[in-house]
């Protein structure tokens, strides 16, 4: 498969200022993405999608394409992500005359996510034959959906998936089915699924690849923050692509 990687990179941000070229354990959180990409064969072309003049040139500084400048009306705080991505594949399509068969969706915000991460997630799309493949991490126990619970108006507790009450929870881990949540590291979708006459990231079938908590850190806020540079600080001297996929 051809396979274009487009690295989105807003500049405004409310959880962590500036993130996307705060330092991140002694390097801009954008390099660690910029990296991966770049070191990883699967990849046929990557390029940087943002509307902020500095993460271009920094983006540019660390060896990636940066064919255009996002508009303003796609970089809002509420723009979705399939808008962004369908404009960078429009983009290369029309302006580049490049054409691939898949995109590769990477957000700076997983620091931790490797090239041999992303490489395994595409042989998993053309194995598969899927629309889409998205990266996910298992639910901790505590927070498995058939723990949840929720309130009614005065409070009171049922269990969230059933509605069943309390006591009837499942008490023991070994007795849950496995959970999985979408981890933000790796979203890649044919681009027939981006471009159909219902066009989505994920298409109608999308297979999951696994990764474990300890890749999966998503920077949200500045709790998320320290989360990666603990776990950066452990894998010095940090390389992308050093840690084998489970």
């Amino acid at each position: 498969m051809k396979v274009l990687g487009i690295i989105t990179a807003r500049g405004g941000s409310k959880g962590v200022p500036g993130k996307n070229l705060k330092l991140l354990a002694g390097r801009p959180l954008l390099a660690y993405t910029i990296d991966a990409a770049r070191n990883c064969a699967a990849l046929d072309r990557v390029i940087l999608s943002t509307e902020d003049e500095s993460i271009a040139a920094a983006g540019r500084s660390m060896g990636c394409e940066v064919p255009f400048i996002r508009p303003s009306e796609l970089s809002r705080d509420d723009t979705p992500h399939l808008p962004v991505i369908q404009h960078a594949a429009a983009w290369m399509r029309d302006h580049a005359h490049y054409a691939f068969d898949a995109v590769m969706i990477l957000q700076p915000t997983s620091p931790l996510r490797t090239s041999a991460d992303i490489a395994a997630a595409m042989a998993l799309l053309e194995s598969s034959g899927a629309d889409s493949v998205l990266s996910v991490s298992e639910v901790p126990a505590h927070a498995h959906p058939m723990r949840t619970l929720r309130l009614d108006a005065a409070g009171r507790a049922v269990l969230f998936a059933t509605g069943q009450p309390v006591r009837k929870r499942i008490n023991r881990r070994q007795d849950m089915p496995e959970a999985w949540i979408m981890n933000g590291a790796i979203y890649a979708c044919r681009t027939t699924a981006l471009f159909a006459s219902t066009p989505s990231l994920y298409g109608d079938e999308v297979v999951a690849y696994r990764m474990p908590h300890d890749r999966s850190i998503s920077i949200d806020g500045m709790d998320d923050w320290a989360a990666a540079e603990r776990a950066l600080s452990t894998l010095a001297p940090w390389h992308p692509g050093t840690l084998a996929p489970e």
